[in-house]
């Protein structure tokens, strides 16, 4: 039976609005007219996860990465992804001290709150694996030694899209480590002309603040964590994973791992609409970020020229329903 949910979390996720309301009001300064993708962004915070954000370039993705960063009062760490980056350049290295005599361990660019990876599938497939045991486990071993990393502890890469030159597609275990994927899109008329006024004269992250800091979102992590889920709900997630894996259009279905994320994504979700328990809408909402890049689709699907997000949602509208709450 699940715990019933106290007062303390009520309290929690008031302050948790609060928060999560000047982190969206910061960071759409810096981003504009893209108030949906601003909003997944910090869902994924909150549900402790990572996130990827793929595009063409120059519409904003390491802004986006970089403005999500600079709300919170932590360390961040940006690691430029090139085709010559070594695996040590990312978890860090043992070196031989002269006066001690001794290994000393020098931590990689990996060791901060929130890692901003730029550009991630130009690197070698060797080095973006450097990134598997830390994503997962949230720690790093080097030479049989084990570092754990900080928390809260989040990887927002950004990656151009793997057909254009010098890129590389990441592997799918490297994809099933990100909670979700966005596409930031162009912007609209009226938002790219507001950017010309904001963005012409000056970067406006140079005068964004810090809204919260490290302590605090670890903190409303866990409120997440803690929020209501019925079996009814949970049940739903493991239909619509299981679902995928007979779909004779996807020759890769979603791993458990992925109806984790799901599930702790959709707590996030009910999170911000300021419920105390999970709804089968705050899963459907996510379904597609979530799941997209962690499947892959048959050449029959390919060729009728159906996206992974119309593969999802086809198989959402064949997964029953759990009545809602009374």
């Amino acid at each position: 039976m699940d715990p019933v949910v106290t007062e303390d979390v009520d309290v929690s996720l008031e302050r948790l609005h609060s928060v999560v309301g000047d982190a969206h009001q910061a960071m759409t300064t810096v981003i504009e007219g893209k108030d949906d993708v601003v909003r997944t962004a910090l869902t994924v915070l909150l549900a402790g996860g990572h996130l990827l954000i793929e595009d063409v370039p120059g519409v904003g993705k390491t802004m986006l990465a970089k403005a999500l960063a600079r709300t919170i009062d932590c360390t961040v760490r940006r690691i430029q992804f090139t085709p010559d980056l070594l695996p040590s350049d990312i978890t860090g290295v043992s070196v031989f001290n002269q006066d001690s005599h001794a290994f000393e361990f020098r931590a990689g660019a990996i060791f901060a709150n929130i890692v901003v990876g730029d550009e991630i599938n130009r690197a070698s497939p060797k080095t973006q694996s450097a990134l598997l045991e830390s994503m997962e486990e949230r720690q790093v071993t080097v030479d049989g030694r084990t570092y754990v990393l900080p928390d809260p502890f989040m990887v927002m890469a950004t990656q151009n899209p793997f057909e254009m030159e010098g890129t590389y597609p990441l592997p799918e275990a490297q994809r099933d480590r990100f909670m979700a994927r966005i596409s930031m899109g162009y912007p609209a008329a009226g938002a790219e002309l507001r950017m010309l006024d904001t963005h012409g004269s000056g970067s406006p992250l140079a005068t964004l603040q810090p809204v919260t800091d490290a302590a605090t979102v670890a903190s409303l992590v866990g409120t997440v964590e803690r929020l209501h889920t019925s079996p009814a709900v949970r049940q739903y997630v493991v239909d619509l994973v299981t679902a995928t894996r007979s779909s004779r259009y996807l020759r890769l279905g979603a791993s458990p791992r992925a109806g984790l994320h799901l599930l702790r994504a959709a707590r996030a979700h009910a999170a911000l609409e300021g419920r105390d328990h999970v709804l089968p809408d705050d899963v459907q909402h996510l379904l597609s970020p979530v799941l997209a890049h962690r499947v892959l689709l048959t050449g029959e699907a390919e060729l009728s020229g159906a996206g992974a997000h119309e593969v999802l949602t086809s198989l959402m509208a064949g997964v029953p329903v759990p009545d809602r709450p009374r």
